[in-house]
Formats: structure tokens, C-alpha cells, sequence
């Protein structure tokens, strides 16, 4: 192994594919489902959960996550992390057949933050109060805009368009929806955030971004009334990381 490789890379990726806690009517905690760490030295992981249900509050008949880092050539990195939903029902009120988010990245040395898009990430069939949403995903915000402060600036302009998002200290909360469109009757769509009477909020394709961090978050609920609690799921996290000095 030549000198480059041997200067470590910390490979870093996390999925899993679904997690909640619920406190009415009653207190009952879903451990995160399927879930996925990459080794710090690269290589594989996996983990699936087939045939889930959580009494009434949330159902799947798989979940599944994946995750691999390995090195291109002697000077790049790639890394990817996917979690899945399939047959996914929440309450009897959210469905979908599938749901999947993921995360791909590619590093360069002398480069301080790896490339992260989000290409692949996507709903299927995704229906709300027997409602189909049909939802729009803005795959160019990682496309073009590879690095944190590129991402600061696009974002920046978002909020023009009526996007949710939020920067603090060096963070950021957005999303990669461009549109939703649904005939649900009472729904408010702001942004990337359905708010329905009687249910609560659900946010889509929702992103965390730190420098050379992405979280990307497909489906997030803030429950309201009859039910009440927050679930998230499925859920990529991807990190590249400049090359530390040698030992």
C-alpha cells in the first residue's frame, strides 16, 4: 500500500430506517429499525427487519439499510448510505409502497469536504388520508453546490420561494422538496411541511447540513391530537472528512 493510503480517511456513514417515541394514548418507544454503521476504515454494513408493526401507530413489511466506503484510486474516496421503507403504514393515515433515502459521496485529497447529492432518494406511492402526494425533489441544490459554503449561499435564495430554512452557526436546516402537490382537503403546505387538523405536521426530504455533513431525513412527524409524539424515518447520514496528518 503506497504512502497516500496509508494516511488514513475516517470513513463515516449512518441509515436507519425508522425510529419513534409516542406519548399518547399511550407511552411506547420504537428503537431506530434496520439500523447502520459504516466501519471508520471503510468496507460494508448492512441490517434489515422484515414484517414490523408497533400496535396501531406504524407498520412496514421491510426495512432495510445499506452502507460501503472503499477507495477509488490511490487519491479519492467514495462512500454510500441508503435506508428503505417498503409497505409503509403510519396510523392508517400515511402510506406508502416505498420510501428511500440516500446518500453518495465522493472525496479527493487536498479537497476539505467530500461531495454529497442525494440522487435516488425518492417517494413511491406516497398517499396521505387516502390522498396521493405527489412530491417534487430539487436534486440540484447538492448537485451544484458541493461544498458547505456553496450550500450556505444557495439556500440563502430559497427562502424567496417560499422553502423553510434555518442557519445557525455554521448549520443548516432546509430541504430538498422543490413542490407538493396533493387534493387532501384542510391541508396547509408550507415549504416542505404538511400541516393537517387533527393529525399533526410532516415534514419531507428534510436536511441537516454541517460542513462536510449531510442528514437527510425522508419523512418526520410532530404528532398533535388523537396521537401524540414524533417519528422520523427513513434516514441517511454521510461525512467526509479532510485526510488527518500522518502518524
Amino acid at each position: 500500500m503506497n504512502v497516500e493510503q496509508r494516511i488514513p480517511f475516517h470513513f463515516h456513514a449512518l441509515g436507519n430506517a425508522f425510529s419513534g417515541t409516542f406519548h399518547r394514548p399511550f407511552s411506547h418507544e420504537i428503537p431506530a429499525q434496520a439500523a447502520t454503521s459504516l466501519p471508520s476504515i471503510g468496507g460494508h454494513a448492512s441490517a434489515r427487519v422484515e414484517n414490523f408493526r408497533a400496535h396501531h401507530f406504524v407498520s412496514f413489511k421491510a426495512g432495510h439499510t445499506y452502507t460501503s466506503g472503499s477507495w477509488m484510486d490511490e487519491k479519492s474516496v467514495t462512500t454510500i448510505v441508503t435506508a428503505t421503507l417498503e409497505g409503509l403504514n403510519i396510523l392508517e393515515f400515511i402510506t406508502a409502497d416505498r420510501v428511500v433515502a440516500t446518500l453518495t459521496s465522493e472525496g479527493k485529497q487536498g479537497q476539505r469536504e467530500a461531495h454529497i447529492i442525494a440522487l435516488g432518494s425518492e417517494f413511491e406511492n406516497l398517499r396521505i388520508g387516502g390522498h396521493p402526494v405527489k412530491v417534487t425533489l430539487h436534486h440540484d441544490l447538492f448537485l451544484k453546490n458541493p461544498t458547505h459554503a456553496e450550500l450556505t449561499k444557495a439556500v440563502a435564495t430559497l427562502k424567496n420561494s417560499g422553502r423553510i430554512v434555518a442557519t445557525e452557526d455554521g448549520a443548516i436546516l432546509c430541504s430538498l422538496v422543490e413542490k407538493i402537490e396533493t387534493t387532501l382537503p384542510g391541508v396547509e403546505i408550507k415549504g416542505h411541511i404538511l400541516r393537517i387538523p387533527h393529525f399533526g405536521e410532516i415534514a419531507l426530504a428534510e436536511v441537516f447540513a454541517v460542513p462536510g455533513t449531510r442528514t437527510l431525513t425522508m419523512i418526520r412527524l410532530k404528532l398533535g391530537s388523537p396521537n401524540g409524539g414524533q417519528a422520523a424515518g427513513p434516514e441517511v447520514l454521510s461525512q467526509g472528512q479532510p485526510w488527518p496528518p500522518p502518524p
